[in-house]
């Protein structure tokens, strides 16, 4: 069994990703070429932005973003304590101070209170001035951008959202990374939407921004790549991984995103009775990055890993530690502050396989699996 299903996946879409590739052989044009202007545009319209600018990849597409705003030394950027590393990485990239702040027990997502809560600890300090604030939508499930932008309106902050896991995703009728200032994906082949290397897109309304992210992204130039005017970096998606991921754009609209729904709900269906499974809030709909469920502590969680693999069912733990506890923030003072949710998420949340090609028999075989486990705990 597959936990993202990516062999399957080309399989069943093999004959367009082959031509699309092909296309591109042909034509030699690797980078920049027309495939990387119509996939910004396509993906624009989808997201409902007026800018897609693409990336070498996901972590690049957060730090532009900072670096377009720019922030740094004595900035302050609040950041969920229960995400993958480069939402912190980032912030240090470029100077400033990442605050770890504590998520919602549900979502799993940057919790509110906590979050202003911060806001005020570091203002009060006037050692460090608050700037931005990330919102990860974190296994697919959007953060509370409605609060989370009234609090950044109240202290004239910056809302940058990472949606790397998002893409897809929706609140009512408004698309995931369409809801930060600017916004952030990933197309990493294990994302909602991924090619076949790294990849990353930026969104947002604001030309002026829109112009000097194209600028940072190809070594801050100007009116040609000889005419450089500010320090960037070389992060260009190349025009194979974008022709990829126009033949994956189609299949992810007409199929994948409905299928990996239908799939999830078999997931609940099935486990509701005997673990914790994910909760979509109302008026929210995933696009299932992960499946994620919650288990009593990390004994059962290492109990059912070894029942699944012995199985040959692969899973996962995202993410065994929070990024206050990563040894490269061991530094960072502002690391010292508890955020208990994240510390107990890190010890009993596991991921299942999912992806859009999984059959039904398979997910109730992987239930079976959990269902025996925790009748023997």
């Amino acid at each position: 069994m597959e936990f993202k299903g990516l062999k399957a996946q080309y399989e069943q879409n093999k004959k367009q990703i082959d031509n699309a590739v092909q296309s591109v052989m042909r034509t030699a044009n690797f980078i920049s070429g027309e495939e990387v202007l119509t996939l910004e545009e396509k993906l624009a319209e989808y997201v409902g932005k007026k800018y897609c600018i693409t990336c070498g990849n996901g972590t690049d597409a957060l730090q532009l973003a900072l670096m377009t705003w720019d922030i740094g030394k004595g900035d302050a950027v609040f950041v969920p304590d229960f995400t993958f590393f480069a939402t912190g990485e980032v912030v240090a990239a470029v100077g400033a101070t990442p605050i770890f702040v504590d998520v919602e027990w549900e979502t799993c997502n940057i919790s509110i209170d906590d979050l202003e809560r911060k806001i005020n600890a570091v203002a009060c300090k006037h050692q460090l001035i608050p700037k931005v604030i990330i919102g990860v939508d974190l296994f697919g499930i959007p953060a509370q951008f409605t609060e989370l932008h009234k609090i950044a309106r109240k202290y004239k902050m910056y809302l940058l959202e990472d949606g790397a896991q998002g893409f897809g995703a929706r609140i009512e009728e408004d698309h995931a990374c369409g809801f930060g200032d600017i916004s952030t994906t990933s197309f990493f082949p294990a994302k909602p939407l991924g090619c076949y290397g790294d990849g990353g897109a930026i969104f947002t309304d604001n030309v002026q921004w829109a112009e000097i992210l194209r600028s940072y992204r190809v070594h801050g130039k100007g009116n040609d790549k000889y005419d450089n005017i500010r320090i960037g970096m070389n992060s260009r998606l190349d025009t194979l991984q974008a022709a990829v991921l126009l033949e994956k754009l189609k299949i992810f609209q007409e199929y994948e995103l409905d299928k990996i729904n239908e799939i999830a709900k078999w997931y609940n269906n099935f486990l509701n009775e005997i673990v914790e499974v994910p909760i979509i809030p109302n008026g929210y709909y995933s696009s299932w990055a992960q499946y994620t469920i919650k288990l009593k502590n990390n004994n059962e969680r290492q109990s059912i890993i070894d029942a699944l693999a012995k199985e040959k069912i692969p899973s996962a733990i995202y993410y065994k530690k929070p990024l206050r506890k990563q040894k490269a923030f061991s530094n960072n003072k502002m690391s010292a502050e508890e955020n208990p949710v994240a510390d107990m998420l890190c010890n009993c949340v596991l991921s299942l396989p999912l992806h859009p090609y999984l059959h039904k028999d398979e997910v109730e075989h992987v239930a079976d699996v959990i269902r025996l486990i925790n009748d023997r705990i």
